[in-house]
């Protein structure tokens, strides 16, 4: 008698196939056995032509070739208007180097305008951590094929397929937990972009259930060749190499139509109404743009990378403690992550004892999206204000989601706090890709500039007391018997805020882990 289809023989050999299909899914390929990797190269001069030669060259005329012109990106829309700005107006070189690059809308916009830009000629190089490449590997090898770009990866696994990729995680968890959090742009040699936004979405205002309040600094002048010494470090790493190691083969036919395909999708997205779909002249918005720059000389500063397998030279970290320490009066810190340990509460402790008013916002609970990286800030939140810091935490509903954050028609339901920046007497401004966490000061590797301006600080400063106020952050305080409570423009409470019992359970639960991780 022939077997039911409900046999347990036909299921147990259905399930077998099943999970047969899916472990070739998550096989992928792999790199090619003897990866090649690539003589030492660099950018180009800087141009001497176009829109970011003009704006460059007006700034050294009128204020020194050792100075540089500034503006904060700090509102969504504008920290993507220009960078497409930039993008738009190279005429030699594009450098991007980025933490996370999604395949989204935003994503696929800025990757659309670099394949438009290397088509009319610019020599275009991107590095991207291999953290989320995931299933991306053949459109990787064919935009590293493209004649213009050149694409290289960060700590690339080996195994490009999900399963082979965590067993490898597994086998070399010491090489592969270092990450590159870098996030830079440099166009032309002459203006660049540097700061806390990867590119995706909810970067920029366009996430669907919550998007992340940032900051970048765009400048030109001097600083972008700093930046262009950072991406040059990185791009003759050994840590990094060419997407043509890849081992697939060519498909002309997939990146033709897959580059058609994606400009088209773009065309009709509404999610960026706001933004122009193809290349613009930028002439008039970076012409009203210059007389509002805010001049300063610059210092860029980014962790070292020695052979593969050593240890990353820490740069950023060693230099943030002293330059906040020559703050005077006054220090702003916004800092999306903080795991302070023992020395960074006495080192507040010794500002304020110097007569220094500190000031830092962070995230609550309610904005986080790591929340075990809250369930370790969480046992320092007295000892800041018992060293005389006053200290803030995002509001899940804070004022600036609709002012700032979000970009119609998305409508993110609350805000991250996702920017890395401090200020010391309204003059000396950090921005940069580093929390104030132990995988920034140990793992990952991460960039920032240092920038004195006193009008730039200013700018600075009063942002940053924007998103101090009541309608944006919670007023964290301990009351007379020592317990903590938190005030905002609207109410009291006695325990961390927090946007549902799911977040205070992940907040117990990784109070467990080993911190490190985090």
């Amino acid at each position: 008698m022939a077997p039911s289809f409900r046999s347990p023989g036909i299921v147990k050999a259905g399930y077998a196939m099943v999970l047969v299909l899916l472990l070739q899914a998550c096989a992928g390929p792999s790199l090619k056995e003897d990866p090649v990797r690539d003589p030492p190269s660099y950018a180009p001069p800087p141009a001497t032509s176009g829109l970011l030669f003009e704006m460059a060259d007006a700034v050294a005329r009128e204020h020194g070739e050792d100075r540089s012109g500034f503006h904060l990106l700090d509102g969504s829309e504008e920290a993507l208007r220009w960078r497409l700005a930039l993008m738009d107006s190279a005429v030699s070189s594009l450098a991007v180097q980025t933490y996370l690059w999604y395949p989204d809308a935003t994503g696929k916009m800025i990757l659309d305008r670099a394949i438009h830009a290397a088509d009319r000629g610019v020599q275009v190089r991107l590095i991207i951590d291999d953290l989320l490449t995931i299933g991306l590997d053949q459109a990787l090898l064919e935009i590293d094929r493209h004649p213009n770009i050149e694409l290289r990866l960060f700590n690339a696994w080996r195994e490009r397929g999900l399963l082979p990729r965590a067993g490898e995680m597994i086998k070399e968890l010491e090489r592969l937990n270092t990450r590159m959090h870098d996030k830079v742009m440099v166009v032309d040699g002459r203006a660049m972009v540097i700061g806390g936004r990867n590119l995706g979405d909810h970067y920029f205002g366009l996430g669907e259930k919550f998007s992340f309040h940032d900051l970048d600094v765009m400048g030109f002048g001097v600083v972008a060749q700093q930046v262009e010494d950072l991406f040059d470090h990185y791009w003759n790493s050994d840590w990094v190499l060419s997407a043509s190691n890849i081992d697939l083969d060519p498909d002309p036919d997939y990146a033709r139509n897959a580059i058609v395909e994606m400009h088209e999708e773009l065309l009709g997205t509404p999610l960026l109404a706001a933004f122009p779909r193809e290349p613009t002249d930028w002439t008039a918005d970076l012409e009203d743009l210059l007389p509002t720059l805010a001049i300063g000389p610059s210092k860029v500063v980014y962790d070292m990378t020695p052979g593969v397998g050593e240890t990353i030279g820490q740069e950023v970290a060693a230099s943030l403690f002293p330059a906040m320490g020559k703050a005077q009066e006054e220090l702003l810190v916004t800092n999306a992550y903080i795991i302070p340990d023992t020395p960074g509460i006495e080192f507040v402790t010794g500002l304020v004892d110097r007569g220094v008013r500190v000031r830092i916002l962070t995230n609550s609970l309610s904005t986080h999206d790591v929340p075990a990286v809250n369930a370790h800030y969480r046992p320092w939140r007295d000892d800041f204000i018992r060293a005389g810091a006053e200290l803030y935490e995002l509001r899940a509903d804070a004022a600036i989601m609709e002012e700032v954050v979000n970009l119609p028609p998305a409508e993110g339901q609350f805000p991250g706090l996702h920017t890395k920046a401090f200020v010391a007497d309204r003059e000396l401004v950090f921005i940069g890709s580093m929390n104030f966490d132990p995988r920034s000061i140990n793992l990952n590797t991460e960039d920032g500039v240092y920038i004195r301006s006193p009008e730039l600080g200013e700018r600075l400063a009063l942002l940053m007391e924007r998103n101090m106020l009541p309608e944006n952050a919670w007023r964290v305080q301990l009351d007379d018997d020592g317990k903590l409570y938190w005030t905002n423009s609207d109410e009291r409470v006695d325990r961390q805020p927090a946007r549902g019992w799911t977040q205070r359970v992940a907040d117990w639960f990784f109070q467990f882990f080993p911190k490190d991780l985090y």
